[in-house]
């Protein structure tokens, strides 16, 4: 069976904000009246998941806002996950969230397990409270700086993730460094891109120059002053990329089959940008992984990604763009997977900008990776070349360490 993560929506679109840009909300129109992930189907969705054999079973919990299910529903989340893990398995945790419900207790919860959190901040006051809000249209900016001091308060691990929009495409400098003033070191730049009824890009989501000059002017600071100290998911895609030629995000491969969303009531997608009733997989409750798996819709889905633009398939960036997010594809006219991404002048122009700094970094992490090999080959050396070659008499200490005399151990 291929490898693959969840991606788990327990409160559904539910959410304490009204995100003017939020792309989830509209689900209420398909899951009305949603309620809440039970227990019961909580455990199937764990016990199922962690029978399977992987190097690690990875859950990722969003929403809307995954914090409305209540600090108990975590307790359950882990204490499922000990009850049916078995011994040396690895299970990861990653919460994505808006931080304004969290708090000492949540946070010692999440650092006991060991969750890496992302919480969302678009950046100072005046740029996050543009399109943040709550519902009763206030900023949550303050709600989020008290949920992002008590990560710190407890150690907990932690991400910055800013959505680029018209409301911060032109300030890249003063968003990565007022990120870098939280003292978050890992920061995410996600792009976004909606759009309206006509096909065309909202008012609130960043234009393909806006999103290029941003990525462009975030790297030159980067490449600067910290690449040797901040983490951008991006960057770090790009060199894993270009070293090991992994695609360790879905945006970077020609297959969208990377994960499956399970939304509350157990129905399982392909992905939280496609949860639509006519990519309706099953229900965790009636089928097996295995379903999922093989199910045509799913396959056929995963297919989209590599029917491509002739644009795409003759362009140098193609390794890693891969065409972009199919849902970045749409615009004007029929939905089809060949469009260009509305992005495509944006990335142009910065793979354009940065690849051939990107490249020499990649090669500088191959050199570094033969040298620290040929330390511990030589490391090596050292320590087993007296044992094996080193002449010992047979009643002297057996230098393997076992105390005994070198005739009664290694000297037999």
């Amino acid at each position: 069976m291929k490898n693959f993560s969840l991606l788990v929506k327990p409160a559904s679109f539910n959410c304490n904000l009204r995100c003017e840009y939020c792309f989830y909300l509209e689900k209420r129109n398909i899951f009305r009246n949603a309620k809440l992930m039970s227990s019961e189907i909580l455990e199937k969705m764990i016990s199922s998941f962690l029978s399977l054999k992987m190097p690690c079973h990875s859950f990722g919990w969003q929403g809307g806002e995954p914090t409305l299910m209540g600090l108990d529903f975590f307790k359950k989340v882990t204490f499922f996950q000990e009850k049916y893990g078995n011994v040396g398995i690895t299970v990861s945790n990653g919460l994505q969230t808006n931080g304004t419900l969290l708090d000492d207790e949540w946070c010692s919860h999440l650092a006991k397990y060991n969750f890496l959190v992302g919480i969302s901040i678009d950046g100072p006051p005046e740029i996050h409270n543009k399109h943040r809000f709550t519902a009763s249209g206030e900023g949550s900016y303050e709600l989020v700086m008290r949920g992002l001091s008590a990560l710190k308060r407890n150690n907990v691990e932690y991400n910055v993730l800013t959505l680029v929009s018209d409301a911060n495409a032109n300030f890249p400098i003063q968003i990565y460094n007022f990120i870098k003033e939280l003292g978050c070191n890992f920061h995410q730049y996600i792009e976004c891109v909606e759009f309206d009824n006509n096909g065309n890009l909202t008012a609130f989501s960043v234009k393909p120059p806006q999103w290029g000059e941003f990525l462009c002017k975030i790297f030159d600071e980067w490449y600067k002053y910290d690449r040797f100290k901040i983490s951008v998911r991006l960057f770090d895609s790009i060199l894993i990329k270009l070293v090991d030629n992994i695609s360790n995000v879905c945006t970077m491969s020609d297959n969208c089959r990377q994960y499956f969303v399970v939304e509350h009531n157990g129905d399982v997608y392909p992905c939280d940008f496609f949860v639509l009733p006519e990519l309706r997989l099953g229900n965790i409750m009636t089928n097996t992984w295995d379903d999922f798996i093989n199910n045509p819709i799913y396959n056929d889905f995963g297919k989209r990604k590599s029917r491509l633009n002739q644009k795409c398939k003759e362009c140098k960036y193609l390794f890693l763009c891969a065409g972009c997010c199919p849902k970045n594809r749409f615009g004007k006219g029929p939905v089809l997977p060949e469009k260009l991404s509305a992005l495509c002048e944006g990335w142009e122009l910065f793979f354009s900008h940065t690849i051939e700094r990107f490249k020499g970094l990649a090669e500088d992490i191959k050199i570094q990776r033969q040298k620290e090999l040929e330390v511990v080959k030589i490391s090596f050396a050292k320590v087993s070349n007296p044992l094996r070659f080193q002449k010992v008499g047979r009643n002297e200490a057996c230098p393997c360490g076992s105390g005994k005399k070198y005739k009664k151990c290694c000297g037999k």
